[in-house]
């Protein structure tokens, strides 16, 4: 990856030419959530633009976990993440600006150079287990940690999309039609379960065997089928450089609290690597899996200044909200209301008061000095805090490990003190209950089949025998209308888009949902049904096979996995 054209490609007629008044310079890629474009700061640094796609944005579930996800983001500070710096979730459409990283991603680094030397595994887990402790100590879980969402740089990993993903349900199910990446899902995500951070421990261990074996862990084929691998069976660690397997062991435990936690893999790298970790061994490593720099294009000028709006202003033909958000990309005027506050802040002279031409001139100058002032301290205390991480890099931030240890010695200390003396303890805050605090655990049901004779029920025992037809759930099928699920009582609801089932998504789906029956000829395998029984039960169909009518003197069937939320509604 030695030329701009191996990355960078030119903007097409139907991309915009800013956004959010950064003007791009080319496109990157697309994906399941929108198109990533190259720009730049006022100051020349180069970002990474992501563009949502039209359909996303119109839908309202979606914007508000975008607008969640990204003030999280805004808090994950890490040498192995790709920072987020901007954004703009009320925009049409919404974007984001992170910082953009030089080099190629793990899945096209092993793509062309093939598996990493063991050492390199090692750095690389040890990077990663680093950028999760940033991401996870801003209260983010990833949820679709993959080869392709960590960049390889010269200096070492960089973890991108983090907390992003939630927004557009992007690992949410175990559905043949699911937008995620199954063959680097844990197993609660494949039944559809509870995200922790052990979830992204356990991609992190699926992404290293990537890139020691150069193909994922659990093969490939369709994504039930390699869901099916993760939920149900061991990973074979026998194909892995033996020194490391106890280290994948570790992240790959089936249970989610048997997985090690970042900070430990962080200690297991750093007790393999020895004197190597000390030295800053690191960028050698990356240098030669990475490759050579990127050419990276030029700032696209800026249009010279008319006495019109400019087409900075614009982003895609409609107006950017990111004025507001105070983003360092771009300049926009401050409004007349704004200014006065700020120089009766600076003079003492109320904003709503008379002040002379000579006052109102002086308050002026003195804010825009103001300004400057707080500009260039600003400046040195970025200089600074980049030195700063420079340093903390040649030393792969074991420092944070050490800060992570004294950190937890003292809470232990804390603990056992009050245990010893109850009277000096302060007070506790009152905690919720445990069944407030904790959200329901998901219970499988796999492999179930639904016909014209028998039923199936959410309460145990769920499948019902041919000639049993008292369960909650029964197919009926008719010459002209075909096929339906149906109920007395519970009620249906399909999610909008494939690949969102989970709790969450079938809570919001299933509040205003009054249908009984669902036809079934417009499903086909991985479509997802959610069910709520009066109970308060929640249920998550997703069919994986199911008859062709008309072509058999059979009844019609269907199999599915059910996954069941107890008292979830």
């Amino acid at each position: 990856m030695n030329s701009a054209t191996d990355v960078f490609q030119p903007l097409r007629a139907d991309d915009p030419q800013t956004v959010g008044g950064y003007r791009l310079a080319a496109r990157l890629g697309s994906g399941g959530m929108g198109r990533v474009y190259l720009s730049h700061t006022q100051g020349g640094r180069p970002v990474a633009i992501k563009v949502v796609h039209p359909e996303l944005a119109e839908d309202p579930t979606f914007r508000r976990r975008f607008r969640r996800e990204v003030e999280a983001a805004r808090r994950v500070r890490g040498a192995y993440t790709a920072e987020l710096i901007d954004a703009d979730a009320e925009a049409t459409p919404p974007w984001l600006a992170t910082v953009y990283v030089p080099g190629p991603s793990l899945s096209e680094a092993v793509a062309r150079r093939g598996p990493l030397p063991d050492a390199a595994v090692v750095w690389l887990m040890a990077g990663v287990a680093e950028a999760l402790v940033a991401v996870h100590g801003a209260g983010i879980v990833h949820r679709d940690l993959k080869p392709s969402n960590v960049l390889l740089a010269a200096d070492g990993p960089r973890v991108i999309d983090f907390g992003i993903s939630q927004a557009s349900g992007l690992t949410a199910t175990a559905t043949g039609n699911t937008i995620g990446t199954p063959q680097y899902m844990a197993p609660e995500q494949g039944l559809a379960g509870e995200t922790t951070p052990a979830t992204d421990v356990f991609a992190l261990g699926q992404t290293a065997a990537f890139a020691a074996l150069g193909k994922p862990l659990y093969g490939d084929g369709p994504s039930m089928t390699v869901l099916f691998r993760i939920v149900h069976s061991q990973p074979d660690l026998s194909r892995l450089p033996e020194p490391l397997r106890p280290l994948f062991a570790l992240c790959l435990a089936t249970e989610p609290e048997e997985r090690a936690t970042p900070a430990e893999i962080l200690a297991w790298c750093r007790a393999y690597l020895g004197e190597e970790a000390t030295a800053g061994g690191g960028p050698t490593v990356w240098r030669e899996v990475a490759g050579l720099a990127e050419e990276i294009p030029e700032p696209v000028a800026r249009p010279a200044a008319t006495g019109t709006a400019s087409e900075d202003d614009t982003s895609g033909g409609t107006a950017s909200g990111s004025a507001a958000s105070g983003s360092a990309g771009h300049v926009t005027a401050a409004p007349a209301g704004a200014a006065a506050q700020e120089a009766g802040r600076l003079t003492g002279v109320p904003a709503g008061a008379a002040a002379s031409p000579a006052t109102s001139a002086a308050a002026a100058v003195s804010a825009a000095a103001d300004t400057r002032r707080k500009r260039r301290r600003g400046s040195r205390i970025v200089t600074v805090a980049a030195a700063t991480g420079a340093l903390t890099l040649g030393g792969l931030g074991w420092k944070l490990m050490d800060m992570t240890d004294r950190a937890a010695e003292r809470d232990a200390a804390a603990a056992r003190s009050a245990a010893l003396n109850p009277s000096a303890a302060p007070t506790p805050t009152p905690t919720p209950t445990p069944s407030a605090s904790q959200p329901p655990k998901p219970v499988p049901y796999p492999g179930l089949e639904l016909n014209e004779k028998n039923s199936i029920s959410i309460k145990e025992p769920v499948q019902h025998e041919d000639g049993d037809r008292t369960g909650d759930i029964r197919m009926k099928c008719g010459l002209a209308s075909g096929c339906k699920m149906e109920s007395d009582a519970s009620v249906f609801s399909m999610p909008q888009k494939a690949g969102t089932g989970n709790l969450e998504t079938c809570r919001e789906e299933l509040r205003f949902a009054r249908e009984n029956d669902l036809t079934l000829h417009v499903m086909a395998a991985g479509s997802e049904v959610c069910v709520r029984h009066p109970s308060g039960d929640i249920a998550l169909f997703v069919i994986g096979i199911k008859s062709a009518p008309g072509l058999s003197k059979d009844p019609s069937w269907i199999r599915a996995d059910m996954t069941v939320w107890r008292a979830a509604s």
